[in-house]
């Protein structure tokens, strides 16, 4: 055994390891997933979990796994401007995901991951009566997500998974104390890939 044929082994071990780290994959069955793959809501971590197609359907039905996994919707729907200032949350980029027991929360991305602060659930009914589309968002798995910043005006509802990315790019993109240069326009580039999808 020569020296550098270890040293090439190493250097080829090394890479396929790094590669594979890179490879995402079901955390059902660790199944390698494609970089467009579905996701489940474990509502016992309150964690968005990657699936493969196979696992996917086997919680297509809401009962499934006895509600411990739900199938997140790939649902993104525009909606008009919405009066948020009755939810009372003082922030103008934020997403509300109303919850199965009948309670909302607001969350809002930081420098640290999301902040998460209870809505009162009249309001949130009261908003749903002035905005039917609203009452349609299905609980934990979609949310209504706000962006007001900069004078926006961007209000859709989107599967969680979507919030979560976004509250990826903040933390990505954020320098300082403030955030820096970069995390708006960021996040501006976010808000304008979205695309509406039944």
């Amino acid at each position: 055994m020569t020296t550098e044929g270890a040293l090439a082994r190493l250097i080829r071990s090394s890479a396929d390891r790094t590669a594979a780290a890179r490879t995402e994959v079901c955390d059902l069955c660790a199944a390698p997933v494609a970089d467009e793959h579905a996701h489940l809501y474990d509502t016992g971590q309150e964690e968005v979990r990657c699936v493969c197609g196979p696992c996917s359907v086997l919680f297509a039905e809401a009962a499934a796994g006895d509600g411990h996994y739900r199938l997140v919707p790939r649902r993104r729907v525009r909606l008009p401007e919405v009066d948020t200032a009755a939810l009372g949350v003082p922030v103008g980029l934020v997403f509300f995901v109303p919850r199965a027991d009948g309670t909302v929360t607001a969350e809002g991305p930081s420098p640290a991951g999301a902040m998460r602060w209870e809505v009162d659930a009249a309001a949130w009914q009261e908003l749903s009566g002035r905005c039917p589309q609203l009452a349609t968002v299905e609980p934990e798995v979609e949310a209504l997500l706000v962006n007001t910043v900069h004078g926006l005006d961007h209000h859709w509802i989107v599967p969680v998974d979507d919030c979560y990315r976004m509250v990826a790019v903040v933390r990505r993109e954020w320098r300082g104390l403030s955030g820096g240069g970069r995390i708006w326009p960021a996040v501006e580039q976010f808000f304008e890939d979205l695309t509406e999808r039944p």
